[in-house]
């Protein structure tokens, strides 16, 4: 009799458990889905010409944020329905996977279809072979580009790794460090469109007998000098643009030198002062080389800025003068000629320059933490 009264209530256990795990994997599936549809939705309405621009960012904002998180909620609980073997080893790709489809869909699909169109004609509607990539290395404005971008990477990388360097010394024996370190990296904190503006009223030029409202004329007149349009000053020109970037790095550089500094064992510095070392010998070999890594990752970091400068020559000069760089004729190239083929194969360019940096700083990263 027991036995017949307990098994009605193990049989409605049972359907109760599969109802549960039914909803269970409808509701995972279900969210993922209805999110997704939430976010092509949103991505619609957001491209709309006509929608109100408020509420576009009040989308954007909402569904940028906390779809997202329901996305991530919502996939984790359909990992936790696989098997035990199965589920940590897929966990991850779920995290990982949206990101990989946002690279794939906004760089690499992308950056696939500019190498072809560097192979096509200013419409991307006729083979041309290597012909884009001639006028890149042919052409005298492109020649002067590319000369440009030279004096960009050999002086502001220089400049800005060697003026780090030894600020970063010089500041880590004074007094109120914190406050010196704070004013050399608030350039940092303007972005490179506001640091043209502000350089754009140091360099500006008046003809001689008017007021003169640039920084630098004022001085210069001053000094009893003729009043010079130091913009269109050539060849000087470039070197008076790549000092507004000097200018933005070296805060930078100088922060992340300083704390590797700070990370020199004091034992290593004193067994060197007793050896004899003056403070000469001890900067030079023996921090330099302590913390030659750092030093290398600041380096490429510039390098990989410098390759794509482009605002600072765009706000400043728009290329004039001489003055252009490879990102700055890849944008003319682009918007204004309408040359498709040029641009891209200038693009590329950039890519293939960029690309062994980045994996050697990478790389340098990787070595560091082991």
């Amino acid at each position: 009799m027991a036995q017949t009264v307990k098994q009605p209530e193990k049989t409605g256990g049972v359907g109760g458990a599969i109802v549960a795990a039914v909803l269970r994997i409808a509701v995972a599936i279900l969210i993922p889905l209805l999110a997704i549809a939430i976010l092509i939705w949103s991505v619609t309405f957001m491209t709309n010409r006509d929608a109100n621009k408020a509420l576009v960012a009040i989308v954007a904002l909402i569904v940028g944020v906390g779809g997202v998180w329901v996305l991530y909620i919502a996939f984790d609980n359909l990992v936790s329905l696989l098997p035990e073997n199965l589920r940590e080893a897929v966990r991850p790709f779920v995290f990982v996977g949206p990101a990989l489809l946002i690279l794939g869909l906004y760089l690499v699909f992308p950056a696939v279809g500019t190498i072809l169109r560097s192979f096509q004609d200013a419409r991307s509607e006729e083979f041309v072979g290597l012909a884009n990539y001639q006028f890149v290395f042919t052409d005298p404005t492109m020649l002067i580009a590319l000369r440009n971008n030279v004096l960009w990477l050999v002086f502001v990388t220089s400049f800005v790794v060697g003026l780090g360097l030894i600020i970063a010394v010089m500041v880590d024996r004074l007094r109120l460090e914190a406050a010196w370190k704070a004013i050399i990296f608030l350039p940092m904190a303007i972005s490179a469109v506001g640091a043209s503006v502000i350089w754009k009223f140091v360099y500006a030029f008046k003809p001689a007998g008017q007021t003169q409202i640039g920084l630098l004329n004022a001085i210069w007149v001053a000094l009893g000098g003729d009043p010079q349009g130091w913009l269109i000053l050539q060849p000087w020109n470039n070197f008076f643009l790549i000092i507004i970037m000097i200018w933005i790095l070296v805060g930078f550089s100088m922060v992340v030198i300083s704390s590797a500094v700070k990370g020199v064992p004091g034992e290593l510095l004193e067994a060197a002062r007793i050896d004899g070392a003056n403070e000469v010998q001890i900067f030079l070999r023996v921090i330099i080389p302590y913390i030659r890594g750092t030093l290398i990752t600041i380096t490429t970091t510039v390098i990989i800025m410098v390759l794509k400068v482009f605002d600072i020559v765009f706000v400043m000069t728009s290329g004039q003068f001489n003055t252009e760089v490879i990102a700055n004729r890849m944008y003319r190239e682009m918007f204004s000629f309408r040359n498709f083929g040029h641009a891209s194969a200038i693009a590329v360019i950039l890519l293939v320059a960029v690309t062994p940096v980045m994996i050697y700083n990478i790389r340098g990263l990787q070595q560091a933490r082991r």
